[in-house]
This record gives structure tokens, C-alpha cells and sequence, in this order.
């Protein structure tokens, strides 16, 4: 016999399953695909749990903000544009599904270079090695160009980027995001730091022009975000620091100067997850009302996903 005491189950209470809150019901199972389905059609087949369930709600609530001309703004890193994403964000500038584009600095250089060349992207291992990496001529002219010409003026960074384009009539303006913003006059706001960006390796950077044009764009982004209200979206796809960094020093200048911008809907999509954008985009700006969102997945799977059953119907 055993010198250990057990203790004995024969007083346990117990209840019907069919009392039971349950968070699975077979209502909410995934549906068999069967024959040509339409996106929308295997949007609903996903299972309505867990992240099927915020995916289907999260795209219910961006086409409503489309619907009710509610505002939405689209903030991006680098990588979206070199996963090849452009031509579909252009598709969203085009129909009216973006009210504000907002990207860092490492975004206009692969802009720019897929506008006039129509390659970009260099491997970083091998130019690091020799002291090459980040020293095109002609991307860091362009670009430094755009901004030293226009100091002084009232134009922000995106703008004046945007504009040289157009005037350099770029061989592949048609895939770039600055030109698709600037002939569907949407403002879009170019958000660089200092230190970070290939262009402020080379001996042209206007610090003046720099500063005053990246001021500007902050001051153009923080506008936009004074047309925040219920039901609007907020994205930030694939930047991990800097979107997620000014966004919310905007939010806190447009809440400071009573502005009313609460109860919107944001939706983060990266790769992987980060702790910035689960607390800058996702928890704290929806705090006081709405909901924020966190879709994990490859930006060449998951923004086709997501761009392709807005404008299905389109």
C-alpha cells in the first residue's frame, strides 16, 4: 500500500456540454472548394476562426470604409514594393481605396529605381564586402536631386519625387507608387531617417532640403490623420520601426489638438511578428475604441490576397 495520499475525484460537480460556452462550432469549419471559385467565394470557405474570422471581418470593415468614402490610410515598408506589390497598390490608388499613401525613405529609392531603370534590390553581402553596397550615382542624383532643387518651396518629399518622375517622364512610371499617387491625387508622405537609406551615403544630401522636405510630409501625413474617425482603416504593411514610430507621434499631435480620431479599424501585415507594430498600429491607438488586426504571412501571398478580394468586383 502506498505511503502517499491521492486525492479522490468522487465529490466533482459536473454540467451538461450543452451549457458549455463553446469557441468552436462546426458552423465555423472551413468549406470544401469545389469547382471555379470566385476569391470572395474561398474568402468564405476559410474557417471563421481565429484569423480566418479577423481576415473576413478585417476586409468587411475596409470595404465599408471604401463604400461610406471613409478615409484610409496605407502605410508601407520597403520589401511590399520588392516583392513585386506595386501594380496592385496602384490598382487601390486608381479605384479611390487609399486616401493617404505613407512610406519610409527606403521605399522611394526602389520606387524611383523600378520607375527610370526597371531593376532594384542589390545584394547587400557582397557590396558591404568592397565598400560598393548603396553607391549608385544615379539613384542618390535623382533622388538628393529632386529634394535640393526644391528647397524652399511648400512641396513635401513624396511630391517633389513624384513630380521629377512625371517630368523625366520615367520609362516605368506606370509601376510606380509616387506617379499612381500623384495623377490620382492622392497625398502620399515619404517618412526617411536619417542614416538609414543608401542616399545619405553620397557627398550630394542637401541636410537643409532633407530636413525641410521630410518635415513637410510628417506635417501632410498628421492632416490626414485629422480625417480619422469610426470606421476608418489604417494598414501598415511591412514596416516593422519607422511607420509604426510615426504614426504614432502623428496620432498623439491630431488627438492633442482635439481632432476626434478614435474607433478606426488597423491591420498590420508582415512577415513575421514585431513588438512596434503589435503596439503602435495593432493595441494602443485603438484602445479608446475599434480593433486592431495582425496578419502574419508573406507580402507576395497575403497583400495579392487581400487587394485581389477588394477589387473583385470592381
Amino acid at each position: 500500500m502506498s505511503r502517499f495520499k491521492k486525492l479522490s475525484f468522487d465529490g466533482i460537480k459536473t454540467y451538461s456540454i450543452q451549457e458549455r460556452f463553446s469557441k468552436v462550432s462546426i458552423e465555423d469549419f472551413a468549406k470544401p472548394i469545389r469547382g471555379r471559385n470566385t476569391l470572395e467565394e474561398f474568402i468564405d470557405s476559410l474557417p471563421d476562426i481565429l484569423i480566418g474570422h479577423d481576415f473576413k471581418e478585417f476586409v468587411n470593415h475596409f470595404r465599408e470604409a471604401v463604400k461610406t468614402e471613409n478615409t484610409v490610410i496605407w502605410m508601407m515598408g520597403a520589401h511590399v514594393i520588392k516583392c513585386g506589390i506595386n501594380p496592385l497598390i496602384i490598382e487601390l490608388l486608381k479605384k479611390g481605396y487609399i486616401t493617404h499613401l505613407a512610406m519610409n525613405g527606403a521605399c522611394v529609392i526602389h520606387d524611383v529605381e523600378i520607375a527610370m531603370w526597371g531593376i532594384t534590390s542589390e545584394d547587400v553581402a557582397t557590396g558591404l564586402q568592397d565598400g560598393t553596397f548603396g553607391m549608385a550615382q544615379e539613384t542618390a542624383e535623382f533622388i538628393n536631386g529632386a529634394l535640393t532643387d526644391n528647397l524652399g518651396n511648400d512641396k513635401g518629399y513624396g511630391e517633389v519625387v513624384a513630380e521629377k518622375l512625371v517630368e523625366m517622364n520615367a520609362p516605368n512610371k506606370h509601376l510606380s507608387l509616387l506617379v499612381a499617387a500623384l495623377e490620382n491625387e492622392v497625398p502620399v508622405s515619404i517618412h526617411p531617417a536619417l542614416g538609414t537609406e543608401i542616399i545619405h551615403q553620397h557627398p550630394n544630401l542637401n541636410g537643409a532640403a532633407f530636413g525641410e522636405k521630410s518635415l513637410l510630409d510628417f506635417q501632410l501625413f498628421t492632416h490626414s490623420l485629422t480625417k480619422l474617425k469610426k470606421g476608418s482603416i489604417v494598414v501598415n504593411a511591412g514596416s516593422s520601426v519607422i511607420m509604426p514610430e510615426v504614426f504614432l507621434k502623428a496620432l498623439t499631435v491630431v488627438r492633442n489638438l482635439n481632432y476626434p480620431a478614435y474607433e478606426f479599424y488597423t491591420a498590420v501585415f508582415d512577415m513575421i511578428r514585431h513588438y512596434r507594430p503589435t503596439e503602435n498600429v495593432v493595441h494602443r491607438p485603438t484602445l479608446g475604441g475599434g480593433k486592431g488586426y495582425y496578419f502574419v504571412g508573406h507580402h507576395e501571398i497575403m497583400l495579392p490576397l487581400l487587394i485581389g478580394v477588394l477589387l473583385e468586383n470592381e
